[in-house]
Formats: structure tokens, sequence, C-alpha cells
């Protein structure tokens, strides 16, 4: 248990980082986060107003670690000579921090609003594009493409973390495998060529895709790509 100390907000927050980092997002409650902070849940409510705003300042926590001065990351965001190289390395910095805090990917996708600290991380990648000499209007549908990889993952379809392997087990075993030919075809060829994985190699993924929108946005950009009258 920590030793008590005088409490403030980002105490509060960085306490329930440390307790979600540990033992999952699910373990964050107020009843649990009083015992790390050796107080009585109550006294936590003088810094943060409920659950959601826990949560969010958890979010604003973590986010604060992108590019922070001394990071590991912080070489990476905005470097580099080309507005490309300085998204991609601000993505990089993001992907880096959600792997040491796995559970914020599904925090922030339940946040409903945008907080200063959300908002300044998107004015920086919004900045980088600009200044890159992208159009707004380009930059817009850029935004929109890239989407969570800003913030240093990918959507997926399915999040088969979350079932149970008896679960999936059933499921797989319920199913015909010469019913989905084109699958087997990319899953045999995914085994073949790296027999030992289990999975897919997720950083690789989240690399292919990131470039594969960045090469997109260059091509658009090159050619003097515009939306058109009447979009948003």
């Amino acid at each position: 248990m920590a030793p008590r100390t005088p409490l403030s907000r980002q105490a509060v927050l960085d306490a329930a980082v440390a307790l979600a980092d540990a033992e999952g997002l699910a373990s964050v409650s107020m009843r649990r986060l009083g015992q790390q902070l050796d107080v009585v849940p109550m006294a936590l409510y003088k810094h943060v107003a409920d659950k959601e705003d826990l949560l969010d300042g958890m979010v604003d926590t973590v986010l604060a670690e992108i590019g922070r001065p001394g990071s590991t990351e912080s070489d990476a965001v905005g470097a580099g000579p080309t507005w490309r190289n300085r998204v991609r390395g601000t993505a990089l910095a993001a992907r880096a921090v959600m792997r040491r805090h796995p559970w914020a990917r599904r925090a922030i996708e339940t946040r409903t609003h945008r907080t200063a600290a959300v908002l300044r991380h998107m004015e920086t990648v919004t900045s980088q594009l600009l200044a890159g000499g992208l159009t707004p209007d380009l930059t817009h549908h850029a935004m929109h493409a890239l989407g969570n990889r800003i913030w240093g993952f990918s959507p997926e379809l399915f999040d088969e973390s979350t079932a149970a392997p008896a679960r999936r087990r059933r499921r797989s075993e319920s199913l015909d495998p010469r019913d989905f030919p084109g699958i087997m075809a990319v899953t045999t060829d995914s085994r073949a060529r790296r027999p030992d994985a289990t999975s897919c190699d997720e950083d690789f993924e989240f690399e292919f895709a990131l470039d594969l929108v960045l090469d997109g946005v260059e091509r658009l950009h090159r050619d003097g790509w515009d939306s058109g009258p009447g979009r948003d």
C-alpha cells in the first residue's frame, strides 16, 4: 500500500494509471484506488468528479507521455525531413505509449468528448499535415483516414483477446474450413511464412496500415486532389 501523502488530482490519476497497468482497467474502481492510496474512497471525489472524469484524466495522463521531453519516444515526434516522416513518427511514438499501457486503447475508444490533451495531440498531427503543404481539405480527410492510428492502434473487426479460450475453441470446432477457402488460403500462407507465430504481428500490421494510408495521402497531395464543394 502506498504511504499516505497529500493528495492531488495528478497523484490520483498517476495511481489509477499504475493500477490499470498492473491489473487491467477493470480493476480500477474508487474503492480499489482508495486502498492503493490509503484513503477512504470519498476522499478521491475532491479530485475527480466521478468514474468518467477519472477515466478522462487517465487518458490525458497517458497521452501526455507522447513526445514528453526525455521520453524514449520524444525524438520521433515531429522528426524527419517531410510531413510524412513527421506524422509517421508521431503515430509510432503514440504506439509505443499504448504498448506500455495496453488498457488505454479501450479507454480511449469509450471516451465521448475531447479533452484538452486529446485536442493537443490531434492538433500536433493536423499541424504536421498542414505544415507539409497539404490543403485543409485534404488534411481533414486524411485525419479521418488515419483515424485511431494517430493514437497508436488500428481498428480491428473483432477482438478475440476478450473471448475465453474454451469459447473460441467451441466456435472454431463448429465451423468447416472448406466453407471459407479465401480465408484458409491467406491463413495457410501466413502460417507457412511464420510457422512459429501464434497470432498476427500487431506492430507489423500497424505500420503496414499506417504506411498504406500515408502513401495514399501523399499521392493525393502530389496530384492536387480536392474533395469538391459540399463535402464535410
